[in-house]
């Protein structure tokens, strides 16, 4: 069986993370290959990791706003590596692979991760998308929360599928003290506890938020220290709001790291602050490291936080709900270590790369038989 993923990749992150991971872990009778749009040249760096793994993956000569250029690139692409399915992830590869995939005669399944709603015009993008869902194959949700959203939306019950996120073994890192001095370093003081939030830069993740309790918790504990890693649209005027806030040299703009999972077993707690998520990987992979989160209650962050038993759930945008609940993990060393290996043990028992490639890899085969 020969899947291509076409994806719209300008770095790389949570779904591209998602898709290579499931490529690796398909059965051999899977051959998997990757297609992206060029994103101004930005997709290189994942498709430059997925070659390192020993996959096929290139960028498409031609991009939007040229929709039909695009169409026959992919249809050729797909004709001329034999492809049996398409595999989309995004508003964009949904829209115009569907009509690739159909020109060729192959189904095509698409992954739900989350809609966003950042902009006006990745509103009306996501519009289209909803639409453009009900006509597919099949449709897989990284989440409960966000089959909800898609059967909402009038894709019907039996074309839903849900495969939720998953992490691999490279994720389960232990604690090091020379990496804990290198954070450490990175403040204008010997911080006694370490907040970390990873994540694009962008309105949904809500950092905007998160200043502001970080803020209250810095007053309250002028030895805590907080990073945020990733990069996005939203820095600049974050970096502002942490001046303001007088912030610098305790609140850390670490920027996006591909060595990220060396840092959050070093972590004290994680935080996660978004309006909106679909299952969020930065999640998962910091429950991995034995770290507990507080995180906001939406999408399907839910389910992978137990409130109480693997972390603590706060209202999205309640900055002192959010900084409440950070003081009340740092105040007690004992409880966080608790929350912190059930966390662990959690995303060891309901998150593999082994049961998500088995779902995916029945849904393929259903999909594959039924077009034959």
């Amino acid at each position: 069986m020969r899947v291509v993923h076409l994806m719209a990749s300008p770095f790389y992150g949570g779904p591209e993370r998602q898709m290579l991971g499931l490529a690796r872990h398909l059965p051999g009778d899977v051959v998997s290959a990757f297609l992206s749009f060029p994103e101004r040249g930005l997709a290189q760096a994942f498709l430059t990791e997925a070659r390192r793994h020993g996959f096929q993956a290139k960028a498409l000569q031609h991009n939007t706003p040229r929709v039909l250029a695009c169409i026959g690139e992919i249809a050729a692409e797909l004709r001329d590596s034999k492809a049996d399915l398409l595999c989309t992830s995004g508003y964009k590869p949904d829209l115009i692979g569907w009509r690739a995939a159909r020109r060729v005669g192959i189904p095509v399944v698409s992954v739900s991760h989350g809609w966003t709603g950042a902009t006006w015009k990745v509103r009306l993008y996501e519009a289209l998308d909803r639409w453009v869902l009900r006509r597919l194959d099949a449709v897989v949700c990284v989440s409960q929360a966000q089959a909800d959203k898609v059967r909402a939306a009038g894709v019907p019950d039996t074309k839903i599928n849900v495969i939720r996120n998953a992490i691999g073994s490279e994720a389960f890192v232990e604690p090091n003290p020379e990496v804990r001095a290198e954070m450490a370093a990175w403040f204008s003081y010997p911080p006694q506890w370490i907040v970390g939030a990873a994540g694009r830069l962008s309105p949904e993740k809500g950092f905007d938020v998160l200043l502001k309790s970080a803020a209250v918790v810095c007053e309250a504990y002028p030895k805590a220290g907080f990073i945020l890693f990733g990069d996005g649209p939203l820095r600049a005027n974050l970096e502002r709001q942490a001046a303001e806030w007088k912030l610098h040299g305790r609140f850390i703009f670490a920027g996006f790291r591909t060595d990220l999972a060396k840092f959050l077993p070093n972590l004290d707690l994680g935080v996660m602050s978004s309006f909106t998520e679909g299952l969020p990987v930065a999640l998962l992979e910091t429950a991995a490291a034995g770290v507990p989160s507080v995180a906001t209650s939406v999408g399907g962050i839910p389910e992978v936080i137990a409130d109480g038993t693997t972390g603590l759930l706060v209202p999205a945008g309640d900055a002192g709900a959010l900084a409440r609940s950070i003081v009340e993990l740092l105040r007690d060393d004992a409880r966080r270590r608790t929350l912190g290996e059930a966390a662990r043990a959690s995303a060891r028992r309901d998150f593999s790369f082994e049961t998500m490639s088995s779902q995916y890899h029945t849904l393929f085969k259903r999909l594959t038989q039924a077009q034959g």
